[in-house]
């Protein structure tokens, strides 16, 4: 828990798979939440600990890359849900415009500022401690960052350059409007796609990003040229989220899917289903059932999925433990995949009655070594960013991202396929085994391919 000042207190709740954070702020007696999740439970928690009243759930924008959990959390509790008057969406809110302000209890006061730049009706939210005029904190949503700001283009080219400069005076506005000594709470930018560029920072104040963030050192112009040439792909299931948030998302329903066997699990793989293992990388590489593709909980796994899976796909989750298929259905729940069509748990030889397929895992010193006698195809499934600031020499990059409908381009006898860490590696090794492929998967990280002795690229400048 952090505080404000005397007596006020900011709860982070953080989503690190997804890169974001929800703020729970009270003064001990009454309280409010910033942009909450999907999985209200954990909000819920708090304020049942800590003997809490919550008068008022927040949202700063319209998400593209987590269903909110913001109307079930009203429903739930009876607080007012506060969304911008100007968003267009199909359920009862507490609308609000610039410079209204709201009333959390006898002490917390906060104040909407219209912020557009990640979306056109973005508004931040300024703590004041009472009536006290300097704002304390500011709830910064998808606008200003840790060293950086929230995207401006997921809602289309055709709005993305002037979103960019939107987002270049709501910055400087925020940077304005508070002391230096301000905290500042953005919910993007803890590796959420939904920021332009990654910090490490895990806090900061006003006072810290005026003197170092570029939103706020650089020229409009300046800022809008390096942001825009700096901006990568975004996971495919963007797209989803924001309708389902404008439509008012349900409660999740977080209980165990139906448990299925062996014959079944067989018969949706020939279907053509999807069957996701959840096991760690190396436990899948060492037995699988065939067919079914490898997404381990111990990596970015809503991420990836939402990114490849069809949406709406049937699914099925086969998961060594009971926590781990919940801890799965938790993360899933954030982006709209609601309910598994079913699910198992064990190991391989309960999912099925065939021999487990498998493939070999290596680092990038048996690389090099293998290379040294012969030539090597390599497959760096890395972003073609992450490609371009360095690789492997003679490497080809097939995103991740875009594996599936480049899978062709792949040799059909033997390739060596690595990522940055190994995880996405085991992903693409899973959809080129399973018809047939002969794959290596370079557990490893990127870091260890120079010292290893393979030639390197760096990128220039």
């Amino acid at each position: 828990m952090s505080g404000t000042g005397d007596g006020l207190h900011v709860v982070p709740i953080d989503t690190p798979s997804l890169g974001d954070r929800s703020y729970l702020v009270h003064d001990g007696s009454a309280a409010f939440v910033v942009d909450p999740q999907r999985d209200i439970d954990r909000v819920l928690e708090v304020l049942e600990r800590e003997r809490l009243t919550l008068t008022h759930v927040l949202e700063t924008h319209v998400h593209n890359d987590y269903v909110t959990g913001g109307l079930a959390l009203s429903r739930a509790t009876g607080a007012d849900y506060v969304v911008s008057a100007r968003e267009e969406v199909a359920f009862a809110r507490h609308p609000v415009e610039d410079g209204d302000v709201l009333a959390v209890g006898d002490r917390i006061r906060v104040e909407a500022l219209a912020t557009p730049g990640h979306t056109f009706h973005h508004l931040s939210y300024v703590l004041r401690d009472g009536d006290a005029v300097p704002g304390v904190a500011v709830f910064s949503g998808g606008s200003l960052l840790y060293g950086s700001t929230g995207r401006p283009d997921l809602l289309g080219a055709e709005h993305t350059d002037r979103l960019a400069r939107l987002q270049h005076a709501s910055a400087r506005r925020l940077g304005a409007a508070l002391p230096g000594d301000a905290a500042l709470y953005p919910t993007h930018g803890f590796g959420s796609f939904c920021a332009a560029s990654q910090s490490r920072a895990s806090r900061s104040t006003i006072g810290e990003e005026r003197a170092s963030n570029a939103v706020l050192v650089q020229d409009e112009a300046s800022y809008v040229r390096d942001l825009l040439a700096g901006l990568g792909p975004w996971p495919d299931y963007y797209a989803h989220i924001a309708p389902l948030n404008t439509a008012g998302p349900a409660a999740a329903d977080l209980s165990p899917p139906r448990q299925v066997g062996a014959e079944e699990i067989r018969r949706r793989i020939e279907a053509g289903e999807w069957v996701v293992d959840l096991r760690h990388r190396s436990q899948f590489a060492g037995g699988h059932v065939p067919g079914s593709y490898n997404f381990g909980t111990d990596g970015a796994f809503a991420t990836n999925l939402g990114w490849l899976i069809d949406w709406n796909a049937p699914l099925t989750l086969l998961a060594a433990t009971p926590d781990d298929l919940a801890h799965a259905q938790r993360e899933l729940v954030r982006i709209g995949v609601d309910r598994p069509s079913g699910a198992a748990t064990g190991e391989p030889r309960q999912w099925s009655d065939r021999e487990p397929a498998r493939f070999e895992q290596a680092g990038f010193a048996a690389l090099a070594a293998e290379s040294a006698v012969r030539e090597v195809p390599v497959l760096d499934v890395r972003r073609a960013d992450e490609f371009a600031a360095g690789h492997v020499v003679g490497a080809r990059n097939i995103p991740l991202h875009e594996l599936r409908s480049r899978i062709a381009e792949v040799a059909d006898d033997e390739v060596w396929v690595h990522c940055q860490s190994g995880y996405r590696a085991s992903i693409a090794a899973s959809f080129l085994v399973a018809p047939g492929r002969r794959v290596v998967a370079v557990d490893d990280h990127f870091s260890a391919a120079g010292a290893a002795g393979l030639p390197v690229t760096v990128a220039s400048g």
